[in-house]
């Protein structure tokens, strides 16, 4: 009786050393695969990502009229217009722990030409004026956006993330302290903004591509108004309003 129990025992053990070694054997070759099919397994544990953006835009200004407006009746009717633009940046982007990273991008450069539509009661011949027309303002805004990033866990190769920031724009092409204003309503050099967005990361073999929206409100006065200018003085405050489409590119 003791024979044939010792054998069964040895038995039982051989048959159990087996199966854990086929069991591990499986276990490692199924992480194996599944490790090849994740994109990109180590991203997400760098403390810096570097990436390339590029942005479309549409623009808007958000206009406050002056009492002036009601007072005289050389302008009807000052109401502003949709414009599109477009954009470059360099996306730089810190982990601070697994759900929430800091971004910066910088340089941004967005290319803009917002316009403001007007109806003249006493239009001007000689300068070309018409009862309705359109005055363009364009802008080269260089930008320093600073955000916070809520990342939703990993399925697979595909993350979706919210973000929310502040902006700091200097507009290049700002003709606040021109004379000869006759043509364009003068803005200020500098903006200060508040964003918000949504995106979606997708991993790919050799980098991340991330399709992105955003709102992005200035809250300050840009409008450096001109008492002598017909198409300014009637204005009281301007702010920039844009939303922003982004395709990122990070390694």
């Amino acid at each position: 009786m003791y024979y044939i129990l010792r054998n069964k025992i040895t038995t039982y053990l051989v048959f159990s050393g087996i199966l854990a070694f086929n069991l591990l054997g499986f276990s490692v070759t199924t992480n194996a695969q599944l490790r090849e099919s994740i994109h990109l397994p180590d991203s997400d544990e760098k403390w810096y990502h570097i990436g390339i953006v590029i942005m479309g835009t549409s623009s808007r200004f958000q206009l406050s009229q002056h009492p002036r407006f009601l007072q005289y009746d050389s302008v009807l009717v000052s109401n502003p217009n949709n414009s599109f633009g477009f954009g470059l940046g360099g996306m730089h982007t810190f982990r601070i722990n697994n759900r929430f990273e800091a971004r910066a991008v910088f340089p941004q450069l967005l290319f803009v030409n917002k316009s403001i539509n007007y109806h003249l009661s006493y239009p001007d011949a000689s300068k070309e004026e018409s009862e309705v027309m359109d005055q363009n303002v364009e802008s080269i805004l260089l930008g320093l956006p600073i955000q916070l990033k809520l990342k939703s866990d990993r399925i697979g190769n595909f993350r979706v993330y919210m973000m929310g920031g502040i902006k700091f724009e200097t507009d290049l092409s700002s003709k606040a302290n021109s004379r000869n204003a006759e043509n364009f309503v003068k803005l200020k050099k500098l903006d200060f903004g508040i964003e918000a967005g949504i995106g979606f990361n997708f991993y790919n073999k050799m980098f991340i591509l991330t399709p992105e929206i955003k709102i992005s409100n200035g809250i300050t006065n840009v409008h450096a108004r001109d008492e002598n200018l017909k198409f300014s003085n009637v204005i009281d405050k301007i702010q920039s309003r844009q939303i922003i489409f982004s395709l990122i590119f990070e390694g």
